[in-house]
């Protein structure tokens, strides 16, 4: 199925679509929100459920720091944040992408701004606006919501049922798009108990993995306890021959922070496959080698090597103390070996933290048990999208663009 051009609530058309229908959307996150969108706005009846007491609640909570909506790189590149995924999301993506999310948030009255990196912000930075703009249209377009209904899955008459305060529910659509999330943030609803009711109906699902998480080091009582929640700002962290700049913060356990969760996917399966990781940080990314070893050639007089190293590369206690986990007590005495080692302080990956506090999650729904329009073959009026499908992406307005491209074609499916 090739699905069509963008089309946005003013200028739908129900002419391409079949008559009007009841469609069920179960999940109220961004890719059910927007399958409901797209489904209400060809003139169907659509009813939403959602386990919690409100819709959007992972959304407003990824919202707190500065809601990400997109980002505005060229679209090629921004597929192929999507790895292995990147050719079966960029399909969907070339139809509901970057560009159209911009229109559609000026249409919900949303103002959008492009930060210095390159993604993209709401004017005031603020998830709740934009919830409260989307649910008042969907609410126009005559959308129903039934929260604290949590589905539980099917009865022998092939409705869906849901556990809700007044016992069980039972709703018996035309077509039903799930779009529970994956199983990060449980305690927002997803927390991926969908992959067993899928399973006992015969559908693949690639095993839920962490993913845009943090990773457990063997670190010492030292540095767990006396730096835990500090920063290490603007290092570069590598793993194989990929690199990511910015702020690493060292945890109790590990280490987490945007350039971790970059590479978690790749520093996840080295773990499964080789049982650990090794990584490496450039905690003086912007000194070249040869600089560093003249800066710490310098004379250092009366002053200990670690005054030294403060006085002439500017490293914080939190890198030292890094240093000092490899090394022991005594750093390098030689200016060679020391700059090597802050250039590239190789450093264990054990284990990802549980997939209960990862930002997103891999895995899900596999890609063969889905047509083109994420309808389950084995179904027939079943669909999937955002974070249940078989894809990851990083943080940086990605996962929430694959969320929002996924409901939206799930929409049309379903309306089709």
């Amino acid at each position: 199925m090739i699905l069509p051009d963008p089309i946005f609530p003013e200028n739908a058309s129900t002419s391409k679509f079949s008559a009007h229908k009841i469609i069920a959307i179960v999940g109220g996150g961004p890719a059910g929100l927007m399958a409901a969108e797209v489904a209400a706005s060809h003139g169907h009846a659509v009813t939403m459920f959602d386990s919690m007491p409100s819709v959007g609640r992972k959304f407003l909570m990824a919202g707190r720091g500065g809601l990400n909506i997109t980002h505005s790189e060229p679209l090629e590149k921004f597929k192929a944040k999507f790895g292995t995924s990147s050719t079966t999301i960029g399909r969907f993506l070339d139809i509901f992408g970057p560009s159209h999310i911009l229109d559609w948030c000026k249409d919900l009255g949303i103002e959008t701004f492009v930060g210095s990196s390159g993604r993209v912000f709401p004017k005031d930075f603020k998830a709740a606006p934009l919830l409260r703009a989307w649910t008042k249209r969907l609410r126009s377009q005559g959308v129903i919501f039934r929260v604290r209904h949590r589905w539980v899955g099917w009865n022998d008459a092939h409705e869906l049922c849901f556990q809700t305060p007044d016992g069980i529910k039972t709703f018996a659509p035309q077509a039903t798009i799930l779009a529970l999330g994956g199983a990060s943030w449980p305690t927002l609803g997803s927390d991926g108990s969908w992959v067993s009711l899928l399973q006992s109906r015969g559908i693949s699902c690639t095993p839920l993995k962490p993913s845009n998480c943090g990773f457990d080091m063997d670190w010492s009582e030292h540095l767990s306890s006396r730096f835990a929640g500090t920063p290490l700002k603007s290092v570069v962290i590598s793993s194989d021959d990929q690199s990511v700049k910015g702020d690493v913060m060292l945890t109790k356990t590990g280490i987490e922070g945007g350039p971790v969760y970059a590479l978690s996917a790749l520093i996840r399966e080295k773990i499964l496959s080789e049982d650990q990781a090794t990584l490496h940080l450039d905690l003086c990314p912007d000194m070249t080698l040869e600089r560093l070893i003249k800066a710490l050639s310098g004379p250092r007089g009366s002053r200990s090597l670690s005054s030294h190293l403060k006085r002439t590369t500017g490293l914080a206690a939190p890198a030292l103390a890094l240093l000092h986990e490899h090394t022991g007590p005594i750093l390098p005495q030689s200016v060679q070996d020391l700059a090597s080692l802050i250039k590239a302080l190789p450093l264990t990956a054990l284990r990802p933290r549980p997939i209960a506090e990862a930002i997103s999650s891999a895995g899900g729904v596999s890609w063969g048990e889905l047509d083109q329009s994420l309808h389950v073959k084995a179904i027939p009026g079943l669909f999937v999208a955002g974070e249940m499908l078989d894809w990851e992406a990083p943080t940086g307005g990605y996962l929430l663009t694959g969320c929002l491209s996924t409901g939206y074609a799930a929409g049309i499916g379903a309306s089709e």
